[in-house]
């Protein structure tokens, strides 16, 4: 096995990414390192701050100021920290969702966050990392790339299942997630940093008919043939 081995695994919300990337880290002991809940934890310090999200220079003031940390407890759950406060939970509000594009908009925000992210992911050597921008931008290089697709209609479906696990008497809606998750497909599609999108050396992967063993399968089996 190689001394080095870095697994990116891009797509759009409710796509399966961050299922599948825990599923491998795991099976083959790598690091996980879920990129989108560094902005998700920014988004909501500047939200319970009161920061305005479109004043750029006090977000990047605020990032500054702030150390955002993901470990693994018992069980093998990630747990992501924010100034030492565990906002696991907190970071996966609506709220958080529909604001966390002003984050991820700005070059100097994702300039800092890339950085960390390849020093973690370099560190330890062996890595899943799962965004949006993993393949294209944070580790053009890495050894092998995915893409996970859905149709929109699926991917809803999940993310309000999700939210009921999570929250029973959650008022949200499935077609509020639904028309949620198309605009953030379009404001991450169009941002001038980092868009989303399928680099050219990744696997497409349309997740929308295949249950979550399946799309394990098909993801383990490529990535063992690369080591």
């Amino acid at each position: 096995m190689k001394g080095k081995f870095i697994v990116a695994i891009d797509g759009p919300a409710g796509s399966g990414k961050s299922t599948i990337a825990k599923g491998i880290a795991q099976h083959f002991n790598f690091l996980y390192i879920d990129t989108g809940a560094m902005y998700r934890a920014l988004t909501l310090k500047a939200m319970e701050e009161g920061v305005d999200l479109q004043d750029t220079n006090k977000l990047q003031l605020l990032a500054d100021k702030t150390k955002i940390d993901m470990k693994y407890l018992s069980g093998n759950a990630l747990k992501v920290f924010l100034d030492s406060r565990d906002v696991t939970l907190a970071i996966r509000s609506p709220e958080v969702t529909n604001n966390v594009f002003y984050i991820a908009k700005d070059a100097a925000i994702r300039k800092k966050m890339v950085n960390l992210q390849r020093s973690l992911a370099k560190r330890h050597k062996k890595a899943v990392l799962e965004g949006r921008d993993i393949g294209t931008v944070v580790f053009p290089d890495a050894d092998i790339k995915f893409f996970l697709d859905a149709q929109l209609e699926e991917r809803a479906g999940r993310r309000f299942k999700e939210l009921k696990e999570r929250e029973s008497k959650t008022k949200v809606s499935f077609k509020q997630i639904e028309q949620d998750i198309s605009q953030r497909d379009k404001k991450d599609e169009s941002r001038k940093v980092a868009p989303l999108k399928m680099a050219v050396d990744a696997i497409y992967i349309d997740t929308t008919n295949l249950s979550i063993k399946e799309v394990f399968q098909k993801v383990r089996e490529k990535v063992e043939n690369a080591l």
